[in-house]
């Protein structure tokens, strides 16, 4: 007998009483249908479906309770408060179907899908994504890239279906898979002092002015709690919101920055400085809910991520 979180959307629905609520599954996946793609015309052009008909099915939903579960604001929507933790619902509600399906389809050969990445660099998810690519061709990807504070978030919101981040998590809900250990490095444009040496101690940072991103990224926790333990105080930091953005600032010459030892590649206006007193090493994660693990894209991507660290 299949477990009760197995049930479909339509039996968990149906075996409410009557009059508990005034809804039906297909009011609640237009709703879901809309939430996830933006706009009513976006997710008619997804589903198949029309867009009278979603927009009927939504209206319903927010007239049979009084709420307004959109702001709808020319040719996009953007859900109200009510509108987002409904979807926060009606994703784990599609998930435990989809799981549901995943499991009564058995081994059947991965064909087609859309997978939804969040991870917080494209180095370590790319190889994964590839090899997924040639195993099954007609694979679709939605990859963001955030700091992993914000991956973990994603994840655990259901707004990704897998995660690939720099950050250990000892939660039961969680299953992960270690890919390979990273290091954290330092970087500076050529013509600064510290770029003439290609090792230098973590106290060669006293007094520096550091670019760094902002708070959640794994590379900043890393660098400032070594600094922190070492009673090293640097001087400035500028805090930048991407990896890009670090790059540039570094190279405009806005002080000293932080990398993983991977993500650093050639560039001729930087030169990479090891932390010559401290090895701060990093492992990256591949990362799913654990009640997601059978969900064939899902299992699949887990797969490929365990075979690539071995």
């Amino acid at each position: 007998m299949i477990g009760s979180r197995f049930l479909s959307v339509q039996y968990i629905l149906h075996m409410l009483p009557i009059g508990f609520f005034y809804m039906t599954p297909t009011q609640l996946r237009a709703f879901h249908l809309v939430a996830e793609a933006g706009s009513f015309s976006a997710a008619a052009r997804a589903s198949g479906l029309s867009q009278p008909n979603l927009s009927g099915q939504v209206t319903a939903l927010e007239k049979s309770y009084g709420v307004r579960l959109f702001d709808r604001k020319s040719r996009n929507v953007t859900p109200t408060e009510t509108g987002r933790q409904l979807h926060g619902i009606t994703t784990r509600l599609f998930a435990v179907q989809d799981e549901a399906q995943a499991l009564l389809a058995g081994e059947r050969a991965l064909s087609r899908g859309h997978l939804r990445i969040a991870a917080d660099s494209v180095h370590h998810v790319v190889p994964i994504m590839g090899a997924l690519r040639e195993r099954a061709g007609s694979l679709t990807f939605a990859l963001s890239i955030d700091n992993s504070a914000v991956v973990l978030d994603r994840l655990l919101r259901h707004e990704a279906d897998v995660a690939v981040m720099a950050k250990s998590v000892s939660d039961p809900r969680m299953h992960t898979v270690r890919l390979r250990t990273d290091r954290v490095v330092l970087f500076a444009p050529v013509r600064h002092a510290l770029a003439r040496r290609r090792r230098a101690p973590l106290a060669a940072l006293s007094g520096q002015e550091l670019v760094l991103r902002e708070r959640g990224s794994i590379t900043r926790e890393a660098l400032e709690q070594a600094m922190a333990a070492a009673d090293i105080r640097p001087g400035a930091i500028v805090e930048v919101q991407t990896r890009e953005g670090v790059r540039e600032a570094v190279a405009a010459g806005f002080g000293i920055g932080a990398v993983f030892e991977s993500e650093l590649g050639e560039d001729r206006r930087f030169r990479s400085i090891a932390i010559a007193d401290r090895d701060l090493a990093v492992a990256e994660y591949a990362v799913c809910l654990q009640e997601r693990r059978r969900v064939a894209l899902v299992r699949a991507f887990m797969d490929e991520a365990s075979r690539l660290a071995a």
